[in-house]
This record gives C-alpha cells, sequence and structure tokens, in this order.
C-alpha cells in the first residue's frame, strides 16, 4: 500500500513538475527550504538532543497562530525541546519571528528518504500535527521511530469529507498511527469516526484558532491613525485575505462609499503575495488612487485605497476599520479567518463562500455578530453599515463576545497531550503561584 502511495506520489510530483519550477522562477515560491523537504538536515538540527523533542507541525501562516498558544504552554515543561515545521514559505517567516529561527524548520515532502533524516536526529517523543496533515509515510515512519502522534484543533472540510470517505478501507491503517485526535467540534469528531478514526482516540475540545492573542501593535498601527486624522480619513474599510476576482467587486462597492464619503479610505490586503503587483495593476487601470504599504513614508491618506503588499501585518491593521470584510468568500475559495477582526471588535461582513470555516461562521451567525452576503449585496451592505452606527458598534461587540465566550481550548488540548505523554515539572503559568 505505502509503495504504491509513494509511487503515485512521485508520478504525480513528475508529471507537475513544469507548475512548481514556473511557481520558482515567477513568484520564488517553494524555493526557499527545497533541500530541507528533500531530507538535508539544516545544520542546527544536527546537534545532539539532551532533551527529549516535541515536534510541532503547522501548514501555514493560519495554523502557526493557531498553534502558537499550544506551543507556549508546550514550552513551559523544561525537560522537552520544542521544534516547530511548516510547510509554506508565509507559514515559516512567522513561525521564525514567533519561535526563533534556531527552532523552525521547513517540513519533509513525503517520502521516507526525506522524513528519516529528521526522525533520526531529532528523535521526537511527541509529534503535534496541526489540523488535517494526513501524510501516510510521515504517520507510519514516525511511529516506527516510537513517537507518539496527536493531530489537534482537528477539522475535516466540506469539501475533503467526500474524498476521505471514499478512501476510508486504506485510512482506517494510515489513522491507526495516531494516538490521538483533539477535533474543533462534534461534527468534526463525527467526521473522523466515519473515515476509520477509533472513537477511543477522539476528542473534543474546541478551536484553538478562538485562543489566539492580537499581537502588540507594531509602529504602522501609530502612523496610520495619525495619517488617517491628518487626513480626515472616514470611513475605513479594511478587506483582508482577498483573492482573485475579489478585488473588481470589492472596488465597485467602494466607488458607492466614496460618493457619499469623499475621504473614505480601503485597507486592502490580498491574500497572497505574488498577487501583490496584479492587484497594483488593476488599480491603476481602474484609475484608483492607491498608495503601497512599501512605498508609503507617512503623508496623510485619505479618499482612495492603501494597498498592503506586505505580509504579516493584517491582524493588527483590523483593528483600524470601521468595519472588515474578510476575503475569500466573495469566490468559491472556501473563505478565511475572521477571528482577527473579531478580536478588535469590529464589525465583520464576509461572502456566501465560507466552507472552510463553516463551524466559526456559523457559530458568528447563530449570534447575529457576522452579516454574510453575496457580491449583489456588498454595495449596499458596506452602505448600511456605515451610516447606521448604533447597528454597526453591536455588531462589533456581539463578534468580540462571541470570540471569548468560545476560548480555552488551548489548556483542554495541552489537558489531553498529557494523557498520551506525561509532561511533568512544568513551569508555572503566568499569574499563578
Amino acid at each position: 500500500m505505502y509503495l504504491l502511495y509513494s509511487a503515485l506520489l512521485a508520478g504525480w510530483l513528475l508529471v507537475s513538475l513544469p507548475y512548481w519550477l514556473i511557481q520558482m522562477g515567477r513568484h520564488g515560491k517553494y524555493r526557499a527550504g527545497l533541500a530541507g523537504r528533500l531530507g538535508k538536515l539544516p545544520p542546527r538540527l544536527m546537534a545532539p538532543w539532551s532533551k527529549p523533542v516535541i515536534w510541532v507541525h503547522a501548514v501555514s501562516v493560519g495554523e502557526v497562530l493557531a498553534v502558537s498558544g499550544l506551543v507556549t504552554e508546550l514550552s513551559r515543561f523544561p525537560e522537552h525541546q520544542v521544534f516547530i515545521s511548516t510547510t509554506t514559505d508565509t507559514g515559516q517567516k512567522l513561525a521564525r519571528k514567533r519561535f526563533g529561527e534556531d527552532n523552525v524548520f521547513y517540513f519533509p515532502l513525503d517520502f521516507a528518504f526525506a522524513i528519516r533524516p529528521y526522525l533520526q536526529a531529532l528523535r521526537p517523543q511527541l509529534i503535534v500535527i496541526a489540523e488535517t496533515e494526513f501524510w501516510p509515510n510521515f504517520l507510519r515512519l514516525a511511529k516506527e521511530a516510537g513517537a507518539r502522534i496527536a493531530v489537534v484543533n482537528a477539522r475535516i472540510s466540506d469539501r475533503s469529507f467526500p474524498g476521505y470517505r471514499r478512501l476510508r478501507r486504506w485510512l482506517t491503517r494510515v489513522l491507526a498511527n495516531v494516538d490521538l485526535f483533539v477535533t474543533q467540534t462534534d461534527e468534526d469528531r463525527r467526521r473522523l469516526l466515519e473515515i476509520g478514526a477509533a472513537a477511543q482516540r477522539v476528542e473534543v475540545t474546541g478551536n484553538l484558532k478562538f485562543d489566539i492573542s492580537p499581537p502588540a501593535p507594531p509602529p504602522i498601527v501609530g502612523c496610520l491613525r495619525n495619517a488617517f486624522h491628518e487626513a480626515g480619513a472616514s470611513p475605513v474599510l479594511v478587506c483582508g485575505s482577498t483573492v482573485d476576482g475579489e478585488e473588481p467587486l470589492l472596488l465597485r462597492a467602494f466607488e458607492n462609499v466614496l460618493a457619499s464619503h469623499p475621504r473614505a479610505l480601503m485597507i486592502l490586503a490580498p491574500r497572497h503575495p505574488e498577487r501583490f503587483v496584479e492587484v497594483a495593476a488593476l488599480l491603476s487601470k481602474l484609475g484608483v488612487r492607491f498608495w503601497k504599504r512599501s512605498l508609503w513614508s507617512g503623508e496623510p491618506i485619505a479618499g482612495g485605497v492603501f494597498l498592503v503588499d506586505t505580509i504579516g501585518e493584517l491582524a493588527v491593521l483590523y483593528s483600524l476599520g470601521t468595519l472588515a470584510f474578510v476575503g475569500g468568500s466573495l469566490v468559491p475559495r472556501g473563505g478565511h479567518n475572521i477571528i482577527e477582526p473579531a478580536q478588535y471588535g469590529v464589525p465583520i461582513i464576509v461572502g456566501t463562500h465560507t466552507d472552510n470555516f463553516r463551524d466559526i461562521v456559523g457559530l458568528f451567525q447563530s449570534r447575529n455578530a457576522v452579516k454574510v452576503v453575496g457580491p449583489a449585496e456588498l454595495p449596499l451592505a458596506f452602505m448600511e453599515l456605515i451610516s447606521d452606527e448604533a447597528e454597526r458598534v453591536a455588531l462589533g461587540r456581539r463578534a468580540a463576545e462571541t470570540l471569548r465566550a468560545q476560548q480555552g481550548a488551548t489548556q483542554r488540548t495541552v489537558a489531553a497531550l498529557e494523557g498520551i505523554l506525561p509532561l511533568k515539572t512544568a513551569l508555572p503559568t503566568a499569574g499563578s503561584e
């Protein structure tokens, strides 16, 4: 079974090689860490470790943010060394910033030759995988190496569930390598059982993303506040994590806002860095006045678009918004996380395509804490919230209250992990005696 899987994976990589080469050449993607992905250990991982290792894997930015609190808690156990791997470049940059470069590396490709050097060097006692990274070779080899394996914040999306269910007979063997699944919801638990996970190994502890703490505001936030004040910029619409096909819809809706509010400003943050140039070209083509974050020198700005062509700043920029739109949802891309604007009590608008965050959006909808609209309704939704301050404030307050009511998943997850790997002599948590 595993031999066939490896052959199919190798064949797929070979067939798709032109795509990866184009991405490397045109956008610089996947080039960083390529040797590490192929099994060449970074020198910093070669030293013998006197402490047992906990290996935490988080695919990209969202997962890194989700496990940040968990990594902090695990780091309180001084007899263990915690390392973090990521798959994407953006996730790698954020992880290195949060956890230190010496503790972070790229996750290897799912081939034995790439995986074994890491298992031999780190000899992990516990491997913690965020969400649903079911790499068959990695799980099998890690289990054979003696590691305990946990999948935390586990979720099975609407899109992936039918495919997993068709592969149930094979997945049952793959999932048997996992000692513990900690799911976000009861529905995720049900789906895991249906695709082959053993019931006694699945617990529900909630969504780690509800426990994400807002980062300390960087200097850019204060600079922008001053610039908005000097220019009289109002209202401010923060449109984050936008994807291909959404910017034209948002800009048409923003035209209506500008007609009534000439000093309005849109903070526009495309999801993928390789689209920054494309979105800037669109703004130029449409004749929209705009400023690039990378070139902005602090001058007053209003009556146009502030294009965030940098990474890692969107979360705190939501705090500047009169309202927020979270992208990937006006077109069928599954949506993105609405928790970041909720942290600041900013009223949130999303489109109807939110499959990737169905439970979070559904929870917020049930508490009237998010506004869900289609493309045709978007301009009116903007104008209604801008003109109705009482409803706007109430919507943001309900979002913040909904978020606070769901917190605590990190501590419940740590308790579940202790059940498969005793973590003794923990340092006291902040505020404890």
